[in-house]
Order: C-alpha cells, then sequence, then structure tokens
C-alpha cells in the first residue's frame, strides 16, 4: 500500500508542475510605449513611457533651420506606430502651439515623424516666455503622452 501512495504523490507533484509550467507559458507580452528622438541621424533621446517626466528634456542648443527631428513612438500593444498620429507643441499650459499631423505608416515602412528643428526653433523665440513642450497623440491613446520638455537655450 505504502508503494502506491509514493507513486501517487509524485504523479499529483508532476500534474502540478506540469500544470504550473503551462499556465505561466501563456502569459500576455505586456511591454511600455517607447519613443526615440534624434536630430537628423543623431539619437538625442530614447524613452519609454514610464520613466520619469523630469528626464525627458530635448536639449536643441545645436540645432540649427536646416536640421530635422525625427521622433518614432512605438505602441506596446500593436508592436508598431499608431494610426491618426500627431505631435504638439504646447505651453506650460497646455495651450497648442502648433500641430504636426502624420499619415498612417504602413508596415516596414519608415515610422519615423519628422519635424523642421527650424519650426521648433522659430516657436522658441515667439514663446520665450514659456516652457515648450512636445505631445505625441493617437487613436491608441486615451490623452497625450508629453515626449519631452524643449529647451534650446
Amino acid at each position: 500500500m505504502k508503494h502506491i501512495t509514493i507513486n501517487q504523490a509524485f504523479i499529483r507533484l508532476f500534474a502540478l508542475i506540469t500544470l504550473c509550467f503551462t499556465a505561466f507559458s501563456f502569459t500576455v507580452n505586456l511591454g511600455l510605449d517607447s519613443y526615440e528622438i534624434h536630430l537628423n541621424k543623431k539619437l538625442i533621446l530614447k524613452q519609454n513611457i514610464n520613466q520619469p517626466l523630469n528626464l525627458r528634456v530635448l536639449q536643441l542648443t545645436k540645432a540649427n533651420d536646416k536640421d530635422q527631428l525625427y521622433i518614432t513612438y512605438t505602441h506596446c500593444n500593436t508592436k508598431g506606430v499608431g494610426t491618426g498620429r500627431n505631435i504638439v507643441i504646447k505651453d506650460e499650459k497646455g495651450n497648442t502651439l502648433k500641430k504636426f499631423g502624420f499619415a498612417d505608416a504602413a508596415t516596414g515602412s519608415n515610422l519615423s515623424m519628422a519635424i523642421p528643428a527650424k519650426e521648433l526653433l522659430h516657436l522658441e523665440k515667439l514663446h520665450a516666455n514659456h516652457e515648450l513642450s512636445i505631445h505625441y497623440t493617437a487613436h491608441e491613446l486615451a490623452k497625450s503622452e508629453m515626449l519631452a520638455a524643449v529647451q534650446v537655450k
């Protein structure tokens, strides 16, 4: 009798371990939205959305009128870019100063959103006494996401 009980205990333990491995192998792959900002081809900011806002300062001290700012925002739920994408420049009160709209990107195409640096430099001059920030909106987001504060000086 004891021999059968020991075998049943091992069978139950093996079944429990197998059930645990099976259950944990099908967990949802949750990730974070992330983005990169390049000035021309140089990476100047790479962030995950959960990182603190005080680290998100975009230094444009070396930018000139001919430069381009490229922003690539990747959504965790689609593993790609969103639809109805916009980059919005706001002041510290949340007022929209400039809105850049972008077409939906096809799979395998360039996913970046390009903004002329001269547009940001011009806004900085017009609103010198205000703090400017860059926000991203898309149909996949419930509200806009602040990407970075803009610092030109």
